[in-house]
């Protein structure tokens, strides 16, 4: 039987190219289309920035300059520039680079070297070139094979590396950068690198606090009580109380944004609470203390320990070469440097108790009719007919497929009807509305208990206790393309920002996009999400395709319904701009102002004028 030989033609090496374009996964994270944070075409634009971070880290260039236009990114630092005659092999070869002589880059984030490689290899074109001492070496790639080595040249250039790139369509199918996306990691490299001057498409980036200008650039509103901003060997940590709910960090290991927190976090939250109790000398409750805290932490570790490799988490149990805890070394931190700011800050200290025993009183307010609506979700779980479950959830980090978690929120019952029998059981879950919700707008967090609906929502999310336990990494908004769908959109978030801001801003909610159009004819079918995409078909399946307008979910079956809910899924994340505070888009979109908000929804739907313009454009082109 030949058929079952395992022979030595069956084993085969695959060069490192072939490796990273066959399993990206494994140096990137997931792909995606730009739509989240974390998807794949920001890693590259990271990767390249890290290189030139740890230039300016080790002393070297202040400045860097990046642009990203049409889908290519070019990216230029002042640093020593790359050896000339190693720049083909370092962004090449595996197992070549500058950071395996920890004595240069002990606390860097891309230790393994891999980095420019993994983007070189996912690039349709990749370009680079080093300027040292008015000398030039230059090279361009394609999908990681080298297309042309250019002989060295002189130039008035100052020192430095540029790498120009374009991500591979084959690979990020329909990509497309979100400026907001870009913005907010450029300004990170700045908030953590003071001196550091980013000019990002034209515009120029530099912080002079750290973590006490992240803290005054992302808060909503203005503080209870004056940023805390305290600073040691290796950490840096600034806190304050908002006035919105739940508690809110942004988190950072060398350099690298810790989106998903780890051991660092854990150890903040843990050991700020404990500080502040000893410092009051009363056993108040922890989450009376860290209820609606912003805070940020960036610690520096030699050889960081991720469990990604895309390094969102700390994984690191000690500091070396301390041999210290990280639980430890942050305690101790906070209880010299935290304890004595109190001390000399007795107005401050007085703002943060009087916080405390205001969190404190409400919880116990909430505490009643909190235990009667944990009991009616517990049985309503049992039975719930708004949730339908799937078997993976966000927290289950062991399984590989915990990140494509996601929870769909429909209206009405034909469109959660379509989804749950289109969708993927395994990491997607539906929960359905009954109608339009509570405008929750102006309204306390006992709401969130008395109203059943919105108190189904939070047990089927379980971020009532804190956003550690979600149990979805996307939360998508599915509802119709009418002034009705967009009214419930508008209702849920308003849910989402009063109540539980952090699910927007760490990235977790999404709208869903459905076609306005199915063309097709005999041999294909194309479903169009714009007016040009709906002209383009029409162009391309040739004469009298015939075209379908979909007016709401509910019309979609469960057969097509798949194809826009699995691996082509179109989503838009929701982005809080910096400018606008959470308070500011409220009371504009949800408050008084009804006739502003009529026209902002009525301005912001794909119109039922331009579709129904439709009819006399086919007869033309037919």
């Amino acid at each position: 039987m030949a058929e079952n030989q395992y022979t030595e033609d069956n084993i085969r090496s695959l060069d490192w190219k072939e490796h990273i374009r066959l399993r990206p996964g494994m140096y990137i994270g997931k792909l995606g289309d730009g739509s989240s944070a974390d998807d794949g075409i920001y890693i590259l634009v990271k990767e390249v920035m890290d290189n030139c971070i740890d230039e300016f880290v080790m002393g070297n260039g202040k400045r860097i300059e990046i642009k990203i236009k049409d889908g290519k990114v070019s990216v230029r630092d002042y640093g020593r520039g790359i050896p000339l005659g190693k720049v083909v092999d370092v962004v090449s070869k595996m197992n070549t680079g500058g950071k395996y002589d920890s004595k240069a880059f002990k606390k860097s984030v891309g230790l393994n070297g891999v980095g420019t490689k993994a983007v070189n290899a996912l690039s349709s074109y990749f370009m680079v070139y080093s300027v040292r001492d008015g000398q030039k070496k230059k090279a361009e790639f394609e999908r990681g094979n080298l297309t042309a080595e250019h002989e060295l040249e002189a130039t008035t250039e100052q020192n430095g590396t540029y790498v120009e790139f374009i991500p591979d369509e084959t690979i990020f199918k329909k990509f497309n950068f979100k400026t907001a996306y870009l913005t907010k990691m450029m300004w990170n490299y700045c908030y953590l690198n003071r001196d550091l001057v980013i000019h990002f498409n034209g515009e120029r980036l530099q912080s002079k606090y750290g973590l006490k200008d992240l803290l005054e650039d992302n808060m909503d509103g203005d503080p209870l009580y004056p940023i805390i901003h305290l600073e040691g060997e290796d950490i840096e940590v600034a806190f304050t109380h908002g006035r919105t709910y739940g508690e809110d960090y942004y988190s950072f290991v060398n350099g690298q944004h810790t989106t998903q927190g780890g051991t660092h976090q854990g150890a903040f939250r843990e050991s700020v609470a404990k500080v502040i109790r000893d410092f009051y000398g009363k056993n108040y409750e922890a989450s009376d203390i860290r209820q609606s805290i912003v805070a940020s932490i960036a610690v520096k570790v030699i050889e960081p320990v991720f469990e990604s490799q895309t390094k969102t988490k700390l994984g690191s149990q000690e500091i070396e070469p301390e041999g210290k805890s990280m639980r430890a070394f942050v305690n101790d931190f906070l209880k010299e440097k935290l304890d004595n700011f109190l001390h000399r800050n007795p107005e401050i200290a007085e703002s943060l108790e009087r916080k405390i025993k205001q969190s404190e009183r409400e919880r116990k307010e909430l505490s009643g009719i909190r235990k009667i609506a944990r009991d009616r979700a517990k049985k309503a779980s049992l039975h719930n007919k708004k949730l339908r479950d799937c078997r993976v959830h966000f927290t289950d980090t062991k399984n590989d497929r915990h990140e494509e978690t996601t929870l769909f929120i429909t209206e009405g019952d034909s469109a959660s009807g379509s989804i749950t029998k289109s969708r993927d059981v395994n990491t997607q879950a539906v929960f359905s509305l009954r109608g339009k919700p509570l405008n929750s707008y102006g309204l306390t967090k006992k709401i969130v208990y008395e109203n059943e609906e919105f108190n189904l929502l939070q047990a089927a999310l379980d971020i009532e206790e804190e956003m550690e336990n979600l149990r979805f990494n996307k939360i998508v908004i599915a509802t119709d393309a009418d002034v009705d769908g967009m009214h419930i959109r508008m209702l849920l978030l308003t849910f989402f920002l009063q109540f539980f801001p952090d699910l927007v801003k760490r990235n977790h909610v999404y709208v869903l996009q459905t076609p306005l159009f199915r063309v097709r004819n005999k041999k294909e079918t194309v479903y169009c999400y714009t007016e040009e995409e709906r002209l383009d078909a029409i162009s391309r399946l040739g004469k009298n395709p015939e075209i379908t307008r979909f007016k709401g979910l509910g019309e979609i079956s469960p057969d097509e319904f798949k194809n826009f809910i699995g691996e082509d899924m179109r989503l838009e994340p929701v982005i809080l701009s910096k400018e606008a505070t959470i308070d500011t888009i409220l009371s504009y979109y949800m408050g008084k102002n009804t006739q502003e908000r009529q026209d902002f929804i009525i301005g912001n739907l794909r119109s039922d004028a331009a579709i129904d313009g439709v009819k006399e454009e086919e007869e033309a082109v037919a």
